[in-house]
């Protein structure tokens, strides 16, 4: 039996994408069974509906509090016999209490080289910003788990990018996307799908 993965999204979903398109190849030991998203009209889901996947939408400001709106994915969840949770793009921070809940399954990928430039406020553009500002050679990207502290929980994969003379926040975040997240992300998974089956 394969490793039932979430996906959490808000936005496009780039790194989703490359999930969807790595299962059966890279990703052989997990596949996604469910894209929540914290966002009724991320393109996410228009690209999980095209893939024959499972949808829901579980935003905050429907449900009002923190701990209503982490409930209520926790229900979303355990309905469908997640094991796996993948953080891509989703701009929910999520509390102790729920991280709690799936300790060593939940995954994030971050476009910067953990410990560099991450943290609450780091996402986006304004990564990319803030390692052109500081005039960093080298940058990438890291999958790592996810606990209370954002961008905090255990490294599990990193990959470098190497910053060009012209760059902009836009045109470093392509190439790290195309060059590391969407090459780790799936790798990152496998690896921990993999290890999964192995405790089972």
């Amino acid at each position: 039996m394969k490793t039932k993965i979430a996906v959490l999204v808000s936005g496009g979903g780039t790194n989703l994408q490359a999930l969807i398109d790595a299962q059966g190849k890279t990703l052989k030991s997990g596949e996604i069974a469910l894209v929540v998203s914290s966002n009724p009209n991320a393109y996410a889901l228009e690209r999980a509906k095209k893939a024959g996947i499972d949808t829901a939408v579980v935003s905050k400001k429907e449900w009002g509090s923190q701990a209503a709106f982490e409930e209520k994915l926790n229900q979303v969840l355990t309905a469908h016999h997640i094991e796996l949770i993948i953080l891509a793009g989703f701009m929910t921070i999520l509390t102790e209490s729920f991280t709690s809940r799936y300790p060593k399954r939940i995954l994030n990928v971050h476009p910067s080289l953990i410990p560099s430039f991450c943290g609450e406020g780091f996402y986006g553009l304004r990564v990319h910003q803030a390692a052109l500002d500081y005039g960093v050679k080298v940058t990438g990207a890291t999958v790592h788990y996810v606990n209370e502290i954002p961008d905090g929980g255990e490294i599990i994969a990193q990959k470098a990018v190497y910053i060009e003379e012209n760059d902009t926040p836009e045109t470093l975040q392509r190439r790290v996307m195309e060059q590391a997240e969407w090459v780790l992300l799936p790798q990152a998974a496998e690896r921990v799908c993999a290890g999964l089956q192995n405790k089972a």
